[in-house]
């Protein structure tokens, strides 16, 4: 299994951005298929953007159109920009790997995990 760092985190009052960055090896995004989750106290991890191998991506419908999956092979990082960032927003968000080709955001379906960065929105 690839080791994967999240990095990014941070304060941010309502409506500001945050964009967090997920490090792997060098090769893993070709490997694997790669995602956000996010888990708020008391909730279920959700997952919130995904990347396939053949670079399609998925999104869930509470962060689609303010948030961006993509990875950047340079630098071997999966990154996720965040805008127009909400109080509903807050908790600590994972990046997460899996193999096969199929994009899915059900964490069940991921086998391994980063250990998150906290991401905190004010109001």
């Amino acid at each position: 299994q690839v080791r994967l760092v999240e990095s990014g985190g941070g304060s941010v009052q309502s409506g500001g951005s945050l964009k967090l960055t997920c490090t792997s090896t060098a090769d893993a995004y070709s490997r694997y298929s790669m995602a956000w989750f996010r888990q708020a106290p008391g909730k279920e991890r959700e997952g919130i953007a995904a990347l396939a191998r053949d670079g399609s991506t998925l999104y869930a419908n509470s962060v689609k159109g303010r948030f961006t999956i993509s990875r950047d092979n340079a630098k071997n990082t999966l990154n996720l920009q965040m805008n127009s960032l909400k109080p509903e927003d807050t908790g600590m968000y994972y990046c997460a790997s899996r193999g096969g080709p199929l994009n899915t955001l059900e964490a069940r379906l991921y086998n391994n995990w980063g250990r998150g960065t906290q991401v905190t929105v004010s109001s």
